[in-house]
């Protein structure tokens, strides 16, 4: 884009940023496809939910509730948390930008870790932050690498755990030891979209670390096992100082009535979340298993995805995997725009649609000759 000599110009940063592009949903031409592109959830949402969407139609031409209490209320019964620390948004997108643009500014650096959730960046640059990247190892966050490049001018630390798109993750004690070493005036931000999809044993969303630190904060999201990603909704927990803080930034009227409706009876299905957690663990298990017999390195996911590296030479690269899946009618995701040109990252789909996977890449690497 051109911009003239005179007229309105963008506050530093806004330029550098090159827009955020999701999952590819379609191949044209109204082509039937298995779109494992979004990591959305695969058993879709509970009926519970849908149902509750539904009725809250017929006040449509009413304001939502602006501070969303008895979504918050639920949360508290469902979590065990104190409503009062908790602050719903339009996604934890929306929660990531409050908490960047209310203690982040021109001058001021944000750390996150190399392969980190893209939005961590941008939400910087937009603020007229500077972005940090700290070296993950193996493709996994390094807590002494995080704190070598916290500095004085260092105001948050981004980190998902589990993050997207490697599926990686912190243990709970890794967490409570990045916790403890951060200055107290430097807020950590544990984005834990995928915590419902996390079943391993040492793994801690990081909600234990917001009762035992002021600066900590935890994100969370409806977007993934909880299949309402259209709503757009997410929450956080953290401190009366930060919730107070994003209470006076955030919009009035952020989160809408239908949002709000659907993730209450969302809440309520606690069987339906449970099929799905279930779900995700057993076939993501299977599609680990299966990529790695046919000879490609998978990375360990704790989310509702793989990521999948491909020999980096000749027609054995992700690029020639991801047209030839597309090809034949299946989406993944590229993810170069994260430093990772020779991997794709596959969602966790129904039966049908993994097992579609597993044959298509089985049919790559014949025609490649891995």
């Amino acid at each position: 884009m051109h911009y003239p000599s005179s007229g309105p110009r963008p506050r530093s940063g806004i330029l550098d940023i090159s827009p955020y592009v999701g999952g590819k949903a379609s191949l044209g031409a109204d082509r039937e496809v298995i779109k494992l592109s979004s990591n959305e959830s695969a058993i879709g949402p509970s009926p519970k939910a849908i149902e509750a969407y539904k009725r809250s139609a017929v006040e449509l031409s009413r304001y939502p509730d602006g501070g969303a209490a008895k979504l918050r209320a639920m949360l508290g019964l469902r979590f065990n948390l104190s409503p009062e620390a908790l602050v719903c948004g339009a996604g934890s997108d929306e929660l990531i930008s409050l908490l960047t643009r209310a203690y982040a500014g021109p001058g001021d650096e944000i750390v996150y870790s190399q392969h980190g959730f893209l939005m961590y960046r941008l939400s910087a640059l937009a603020a007229g932050a500077h972005p940090v990247a700290a070296p993950e190892e193996n493709l996994r966050a390094s807590v002494p690498a995080i704190l070598e490049r916290v500095g004085t001018r260092t105001r948050i630390v981004f980190l998902a755990n589990p993050n997207n798109p490697t599926g990686s993750y912190l243990t709970a004690s890794e967490l409570d030891s990045l916790a403890n070493s951060l200055p107290p005036e430097v807020l950590l931000v544990i984005d834990a979209a995928y915590a419902e999809c996390a079943d391993g044993d040492d793994y801690s969303s990081g909600e234990e670390l917001v009762e035992k630190y002021s600066n900590v904060v935890m994100l969370r999201t409806f977007s993934k096992l909880f299949g309402l990603a259209a709503l757009r909704l997410g929450w956080m927990y953290a401190s009366a100082p930060v919730i107070d803080v994003i209470n006076r930034t955030r919009g009035p009227f952020n989160v809408s009535l239908p949002a709000q409706e659907a993730a209450i009876a969302a809440l309520e299905d606690i069987e339906h979340l449970n099929f799905a957690r279930d779900h995700n663990s057993r076939w993501r298990a299977w599609v680990s298993d299966e990529v790695t017999k046919l000879g490609l390195k998978v990375y360990p996911s704790l989310g509702n995805f793989v990521l999948i590296e491909f020999p980096a030479r000749d027609a054995q690269t992700a690029g020639d995997a991801n047209a030839y899946l597309e090809r034949h009618g299946l989406i993944p995701r590229m993810v170069e725009g994260y430093g990772l040109p020779h991997c794709l990252r596959v969602s966790v789909g129904l039966e049908h649609e993994n097992r579609r996977l597993i044959e298509l890449l089985s049919g790559f690497v014949r025609e490649a000759g891995i």
